[in-house]
């Protein structure tokens, strides 16, 4: 049986700011959590005027803070952004506030554009083999004090917080099948790779001290509604962002228009079919078969399901709708 989880982006709606999204997550954390989904991640963006998570350790203490038991953490931090001892302290925090609730999910793209990249980072020079090695690094600093051991997390140390690798290609899978951890895919928006990735990671895993079998999740667009055409309504407003991120115009997420799809060209839409290829869009019985589909299609043992929708309350029933047609237990 699979479990199911929230990713949110913290969505800036057009017309609105950065405060709007940052009690909106929170609200919607709160919902995810009566509604009976296991996690509520967050991600790394920056330099995007429609996401107000760059700062993803904060907003994962604002989520946290607001919520009691669900478990809240990153999907993910751009570890190539960060020095490891950084996140260790910051999650060390996380963990010691909030115990057993915090996830920590990493990924190795700058989750940003390439000018604002080098502004975080201050640098551009790269070694393929940089990310593997902050991945070990930070588990020492998550593990037990050794003898001798000069530089340690405080807080951090002992705590072991669980780390993920995530990914869109097939890097992420053999390291996170080498190093024994759970492996996130983002089939939301990257999805082409998901089925050889999820069979080189199981194919290959290597038990750990943290984990003993494969643990796999996957990411899927979910666009829940009382009917589907207002589904396919809400699900215009990533569409207009895909398409203005695409022509290198990140702006606010824009409300949903009626009838978008019919003023493509057929590269935009060849464009969004693909890219969101992994999505359920519809009424209550669409979206429970959509997504037991999809969990039997990949055999994944978690589903991370994410609903980038303009209004508010809007979201908040799409995830509800979702979790009643999973039949999941409510708080």
């Amino acid at each position: 049986m699979a479990a199911f989880s929230v990713l949110d982006l913290s969505p800036i709606p057009e017309g609105g700011d950065a405060a709007v999204a940052l009690r909106n997550s929170a609200d919607l954390a709160r919902h995810a959590e009566q509604c009976g989904y296991r996690r509520f991640w967050l991600a790394e963006h920056h330099n995007m005027p429609g996401i107000a998570s760059a700062a993803t350790a904060v907003v994962i203490g604002h989520v946290a803070a607001a919520t009691s038991t669900i478990r809240v953490g990153a999907g993910g931090i751009m570890l190539p952004n960060h020095a490891p001892l950084v996140i260790a302290e910051q999650f060390g925090t996380l963990a010691t506030l909030f115990p057993g609730r915090i996830d920590l999910g990493l990924g190795r793209a700058p989750g940003t554009d390439q000018q604002t990249s080098q502004a975080l980072r201050r640098t551009l020079d790269g070694d393929v083999n940089a990310f593997p090695r902050d991945v070990v690094e930070l588990q020492r600093y998550f593990a037990a004090v050794e003898p001798g051991q000069r530089v340690r997390a405080v807080p951090g140390a002992g705590l072991e917080v669980p780390i993920w690798i995530l990914g869109s290609s097939l890097f992420g899978a053999q390291l996170a099948a080498a190093l024994g951890l759970p492996y996130a895919f983002a089939s939301h928006f990257a999805p082409a790779a998901l089925m050889p990735a999820l069979e080189t990671y199981r194919s290959q895993f290597t038990p750990s001290a943290q984990l003993a079998e494969p643990y796999a999740m996957a990411g899927l667009n979910v666009f829940a509604a009382e009917t589907a055409e207002e589904a396919r309504f809400l699900r215009t407003s990533v569409q207009q962002s895909i398409l203005q991120l695409r022509r290198g115009a990140p702006c606010p997420l824009p409300p949903p228009v009626p009838d978008f799809e019919e003023g493509l060209s057929a590269a935009e839409r060849q464009m969004l079919d693909q890219m969101q290829s992994c999505s359920v869009v519809g009424g209550p019985d669409t979206i429970g078969r959509g997504v037991a589909d999809f969990v039997e299609q990949t055999g994944v043992d978690e589903v991370m399901i994410t609903a980038h929708i303009f209004d508010h309350d809007a979201r908040v029933r799409s995830l509800q709708i979702t979790a009643e047609q999973l039949m999941l237990a409510p708080a």
